[in-house]
């Protein structure tokens, strides 16, 4: 069993509405994965988002919260919906209607990790993935929404940034010749998890630091943003991917040289998106 399902950061001072979150950074890998898994230490990591955690982690020092995952996205994806539950890995499990992510291996509980390489050789019980869920995916999901809930209550407004990292090839298919690969991908679901001025604060903070940005290509955000995205109730949603090839290198999982660069300009970055709703309306109650 992983150590805990998250780890929540605070600011000294409440000051921002922004809740940073990393879904996709835990490493904290159970011993019962690493036992039943065909795969071996370096592929079970590969879809990992590793080290996103470290690169949002500054944030309590603007003022914003900061979730992080505890168990690995090997194990349970916190970015899926609790009923995205695989027939082909999990016993008892009735196919419903067509999912492309369950259809793929990549439902809550990942059949593959990246590339489509298997995580394991036969099925799981479906008291097993309930397990998961209940341990993992619940805590994180209802402390979540209680880090929203609280900003809301004290700011007015709610803006998650749901932090993630692409593979440098990601993009590959969407940059037209002459064009620059984006190095930051935001996703708001086409406009329906925030309203387009959190989005162009956003990017214009990633933008302003030399970042290449494109919006919704070919990430428009998954079930976090889908989610948690309500813009007529004051709760917004943005995704960013970061290309890994930033920060890491993707073989080894290993940060690279250009680690604590990359680290510095974003904490920039976030600094400036902490400032959200910060110029707009005086603090509420600490």
């Amino acid at each position: 069993m992983a150590k805990s399902a998250f780890e929540v950061s605070y600011p000294e001072r409440n000051k921002s509405c922004v809740v940073f979150a990393s879904p996709h950074s835990g490493r904290d890998y159970p011993w019962s994965l690493l036992r039943s898994t065909v795969l071996d230490d370096y592929a079970i990591r590969s879809s990992e988002d590793a080290f996103v955690d470290q690169l949002f982690d500054c944030a309590t020092q603007f003022g914003a919260t900061f979730l992080k995952a505890g168990a690995p996205r090997a194990f349970v994806d916190l970015n899926r919906s609790n009923d995205e539950l695989d027939p082909a890995l999990i016993e008892g499990v009735r196919r419903q209607t067509h999912n492309p992510r369950v259809a793929s291996g990549l439902g809550v509980i990942p059949r593959v990790v990246a590339n489509g390489r298997a995580i394991y050789q036969g099925k799981l019980s479906l008291m097993e993935a309930k397990q998961r869920l209940s341990d993992y995916w619940h805590p994180y999901h209802d402390m979540l929404q209680a880090l929203l809930d609280e900003a809301l209550r004290y700011h007015g407004q709610a803006v998650l940034i749901d932090c993630h990292s692409m593979p440098h090839e990601a993009v590959q298919g969407i940059v037209r010749r002459g064009a620059k690969r984006p190095q930051i991908v935001l996703g708001d679901r086409f406009g329906a998890a925030a309203n387009p001025d959190i989005v162009d604060r956003v990017e214009a903070a990633f933008t302003s630091a030399g970042f290449v940005v494109s919006r919704n290509a070919p990430f428009a955000g998954a079930y976090v943003a889908q989610a948690y995205g309500r813009p007529s109730r004051g709760q917004h949603a943005v995704q960013v991917e970061i290309d890994r090839a930033l920060y890491m290198d993707e073989q080894t999982i290993k940060p690279s040289s250009d680690f604590a660069d990359l680290q510095l300009v974003l904490r920039g970055v976030i600094a400036e998106i902490a400032q959200i709703g910060q110029d707009q309306m005086p603090l509420a109650a600490e």
